[in-house]
């Protein structure tokens, strides 16, 4: 059994990576604000905890717990029961975010999918879905998964292989990305390439 500081340990060095993660972060939050200054809407979506926080993602940024900050549409592919069962019941469990991506989204959204592993067929399957469709694509996911697929613009990796350590490095960052688009929107000069005030 670890100890407090044992288990405090294992999250030092992930956690404290977020920071030289910085450009990447910001770079993935320019390229979302962009979008949503455009119309786009965010979807997100992941498995089991992933699922949730992609709910968590999608009212963050739809329904702002920092009052003045606006509003941005999105949606996550997890909170319809009948529809996720009902897709994975008929074409499968592999096919349950693609099939919804290529239904409602549309060319300028953001598709922001979490993978503790990156391993998740159907997270993988939505992303090149999404790709094709010309969404922005976003990956959460741990150390080396999704890295090399050609169909993540923006892959953000957390520096571990302990899910649970992904997973709460993972709420960091999609703060962040909450965030910081919303910094670059309060500043639309930035998303046409001038300089930042």
């Amino acid at each position: 059994m670890l100890t407090t500081a044992e288990m405090f340990e294992r999250r030092r060095a992930p956690g404290l990576a977020v920071a030289d993660m910085a450009e990447a972060i910001a770079r993935a939050c320019h390229d979302m604000a962009i979008r949503f200054d455009r119309g786009g809407k965010l979807i997100a979506f992941g498995n089991g905890g992933a699922s949730s926080d992609a709910q968590h993602v999608a009212v963050e940024f739809l329904h702002p717990v920092i009052v003045g900050k606006r509003a941005l549409p999105a949606v996550s592919l997890t909170n319809d029961v009948a529809t996720v069962s009902g897709i994975a019941n008929r074409e499968g469990w592999d096919e349950v975010f693609a099939y919804q991506l290529r239904r409602v989204a549309a060319p300028g959204d953001i598709a922001l999918g979490l993978s503790d592993t990156g391993r998740c067929a159907n997270v993988r399957l939505a992303l090149a879905a999404a790709k094709e469709r010309g969404l922005l694509t976003v990956a959460l996911a741990g150390a080396g998964a999704l890295g090399a697929d050609r169909s993540v613009d923006h892959h953000l990796a957390v520096r571990s292989s302990d899910p649970q350590v992904i997973k709460e490095v993972h709420v960091t960052i999609y703060h962040l990305l909450w965030e910081l688009v919303h910094v670059f929107l309060e500043q639309p000069g930035v998303l046409r390439g001038e300089p930042a005030r």
